[in-house]
Order: C-alpha cells, then sequence, then structure tokens
C-alpha cells in the first residue's frame, strides 16, 4: 500500500472517530438540554384511611326525622357540605404587573493650582507654574418590565375534606382528547362554604390557596417543543 493510500485511510479513521465523539457529545448534552418539565406546585393528597376489618358499629336510632349525619335543609339551596360533593369553580384570572426604574448622577470636579513666591524662579517662569484639573462624570440608566396572564375556564371539583372550621378542600381535573391531543385542567383550593353562589358556584378569585393548570399532550406540544440538538447549538454559540 502507498503512503498516500495509508494516510487517506488513517484520515478516514480520524474522521469517524471525530464525528462518534461528536455524536456521543451531543446525545449527551441533548439529554441535559431536553426542555425541563414544568407543572404547578399540587399539594399532595392525604394519604388514604385504612378500611377497618371490622363492620362499623351503627349509632343508635333516637327515633326521630332528624338525623345529623343526612341533614339537608328543605328550604335552602342545595350546596356543597360535605365530602364528594361537587363544587363549580369558574377560573377568572386576570394578573397585570408592570415596573419602570429610572436613575441618574452626575458628578463634577474642578480645581487649580499656582505658585506665588519661589527664590531661584524668575516671575516669568512664576507665571508658567500653573496647573488645572477638571473631571466630570455621567451615568444615565432605565428599566422596565410588564406581565400579563389571562386565564379563563370552568371545572366542577370535588370535596375531599372538610376542615375543621368548616371551609371546604375541593379538587379536580378534566382531560379532553381530540384528534390525538389531550388538553388537561387541573384545580384545587381552599373555599370558604359561605361565599358558594346558589347552583354551587364560585369565583377562582374567593378561592384560597388555588392552584391551577392547564396544559397539552400530543403533535400540537411536541411541535411546539425545540429540538434537543438545536437547543445543543443554542447552548454555546456566542451569537
Amino acid at each position: 500500500m502507498s503512503h498516500h493510500g495509508h494516510y487517506h485511510k488513517y484520515s478516514l479513521s480520524r474522521l469517524c472517530i471525530l464525528l462518534s465523539s461528536v455524536f456521543l457529545a451531543g446525545n449527551m448534552v441533548g439529554c441535559n438540554s431536553l426542555p425541563q418539565t414544568v407543572s404547578v406546585d399540587f399539594p399532595a393528597p392525604p394519604p388514604a384511611q385504612p378500611i377497618a376489618s371490622v363492620a362499623p358499629v351503627k349509632s343508635p336510632s333516637s327515633g326521630s326525622l332528624f338525623q345529623k349525619a343526612s341533614y339537608r335543609p328543605a328550604f335552602e339551596d342545595a350546596r356543597a357540605r360535605v365530602a364528594g360533593d361537587n363544587i363549580t369553580i369558574q377560573i377568572i384570572e386576570k394578573v397585570t404587573a408592570s415596573q419602570v426604574s429610572k436613575s441618574t448622577a452626575n458628578r463634577t470636579t474642578t480645581g487649580s493650582t499656582s505658585v506665588t513666591a519661589f527664590p531661584t524662579l524668575s516671575p516669568l517662569d512664576m507665571a508658567n507654574l500653573k496647573t488645572d484639573t477638571a473631571s466630570a462624570n455621567d451615568f444615565s440608566g432605565k428599566g422596565g418590565t410588564e406581565s400579563a396572564n389571562t386565564f379563563y375556564g370552568t371545572i366542577t371539583a370535588t370535596v375531599i375534606d372538610v376542615l375543621p372550621n368548616g371551609h371546604l378542600l375541593v379538587a379536580g381535573d378534566k382531560q379532553i382528547g381530540i384528534n390525538q391531543n389531550v388538553d388537561v385542567m387541573r384545580f384545587s383550593g381552599t373555599v370558604d362554604p359561605h361565599l358558594i353562589q346558589p347552583g354551587n358556584l364560585i369565583n377562582s378569585t374567593q378561592v384560597a390557596n388555588a392552584r391551577m393548570e392547564s396544559k397539552g399532550r400530543g403533535a400540537q406540544a411536541e411541535a411546539q417543543t425545540v429540538g434537543w440538538l438545536t437547543r445543543f447549538f443554542f447552548s454555546f454559540l456566542p451569537f
């Protein structure tokens, strides 16, 4: 084999090794640069209580038509009050925030020196012994930020617990699948039963510790995600 053929084969080997290294590095960096899942931090559900192995003891019947456990006022709108009841949340969230800042600073300094008498210098030389100094500093800075978020929707949640003060802990989610795409909406929060409107309705602005999320899964969501190779080049390109 000629020296030229041997060098050509050696160059191809180096090129293969280089491409393999770039491919492996791209996979490693690409995996790290994949878009991270962004989700709302929902509170963890309480652990399920174990079911007693023995039959529950029934409370003795008082012989009265009034039973506290199953009592529902006859002349009052049916409102959520116990675990398992449903309540409709009207999500009406509109948050707008803006901030503008401006700062300026100026500084000017001047100075002069002269010699009025010196034994060995003539008056002409004395007149030339003068110095003047001047400096000026100016600074100006401006900054601004603006954010606007709007979220409208309706979801029916379920009362999962009743707090000691009577407030209701609600949570719910719904999923809608259309053409290989799934839209997911989740909601949880604490509701004051006195704020529930007729028809078991309440606005999300009246729900404490509200957590809401709306996201999609499927081809449309994947199409809006930047590929890992593009993100890899974006991670080190200076322009």
